[in-house]
Formats: structure tokens, sequence, C-alpha cells
């Protein structure tokens, strides 16, 4: 005589549905994020390019860096930001957008409350030279930084990359990618401002 067996089936617990959820949460929170970027960017006008730092509020690295041979411009060095509100600006030649935001540089050069300098990345002494040449120099001292070093100290994500240095030596405000309207409007010139303590022109 045979015995019918029956099989009995366990609910899956709680743990087992939140596993299988899991993928399909991670998508939804990236998602949701890139949404809120390209909406802040459309809708305010924000920059996504406007990647947080975790130098801000910290002190500024350290500067010893060698002149640019050739441009008649001092070293980049702790003397030449020292006291000034300093925009320590990240160029190559090589780079486009770098040539995109110079004449941006040049107009913020006739600032005067604005000290503005430059760390050369790895490049070749002779093309940094050609591209001032043709573009004009916005800086009141160049460093080369030929191997990278001093862009990991202060840890650039890409350039053309710029750092606004309060006088005391702070780091207040950072900008990933070329200076545009917006960046200045919403970026420099209220950091300026603060710094100040009055408007920026």
């Amino acid at each position: 005589m045979s015995e019918t067996r029956e099989t009995k089936i366990k609910p899956r617990g709680f743990a087992s549905y939140a596993l299988a959820l899991l993928p399909l949460l991670v998508f939804g929170g990236i998602a949701a994020t890139a949404a809120k970027m390209l909406y802040d960017q459309d809708f305010h006008g924000k920059n996504i390019a406007e990647i947080p730092s975790a130098l801000i509020g910290t002190k500024a690295p350290s500067l010893n860096l060698q002149p640019l041979d050739g441009s008649n411009l001092p070293a980049l060095t702790d003397a030449a930001v020292k006291g000034k509100l300093t925009l320590v600006n990240v160029f190559a030649s090589w780079c486009v957008p770098c040539r995109d935001e110079h004449p941006i540089l040049k107009d913020l050069a006739k600032d005067g409350r604005l000290n503005i300098v430059a760390i050369n990345y790895k490049d070749k002494n002779e093309n940094a030279l050609r591209f001032l040449g043709e573009l004009g120099n916005p800086y009141q001292a160049i460093g080369v930084d030929p191997n990278g070093k001093a862009a990991i100290d202060w840890g650039v994500y890409g350039i053309p990359e710029s750092y606004l240095v309060g006088p005391d030596g702070r780091i207040l405000y950072k900008r990933v990618g070329p200076f545009d309207d917006i960046s200045l409007k919403e970026g420099l010139f209220p950091a300026m401002e603060k710094a100040l303590g009055k408007p920026a022109s």
C-alpha cells in the first residue's frame, strides 16, 4: 500500500524578499540621484561639474614649485599666495578646455583684489610658453608640476581646475572644469564676496 507524501512549502522569510529586491533598490537610488542632478542642472542652473572637495575649509597644501623657465614670472611658493585672496588654477597647454577658459581668467585678473597663480600640469616648457604667448598671461606666479605630485596633493580631479584660497590660507571654493557664466555667478563670485566681506566685481 503506497503512501501519499505531501510536500510542505515553507513561506519565504522577509530576508529572502529583501535580498531579491536589493538590486532594484540600488538601481532606483542611482536613477533618482542622476535625475536630481539633471533636474538641478536644467531648472536651477546648477553645474554638475561643481564637485565637492574634502579640502574645502582646510589649509591649502604647501606650494614649493619651480618657476616656468622663460615666463619671467616667480615660482609658485607659499610666499606667492600668503595673505592674499588667491585663485590657484591648474592648466596645461594640451588641455582644450583650458584654452576655452583662458579669456575668463584674463578678465578675472583685472580685479586687483584677486591674486591668480597657476600650476602647470605635466606640460612641456616650450608648449606652456607658447600657450601663454598666444593667449596672454593672467598669472602672478606659475609653478611647474611635471610629474603631477602637486596635483595629487591638491586633490586635482581633472584640468582645468581652480581653487580659491583665502588670505588665511584656507581653501574656500573648488571648481572642476572651465569657468563659465554660471560657475562664476553662483560659485566663485559668492565665495569671493564672503571672503572679502563685500561684493565682487
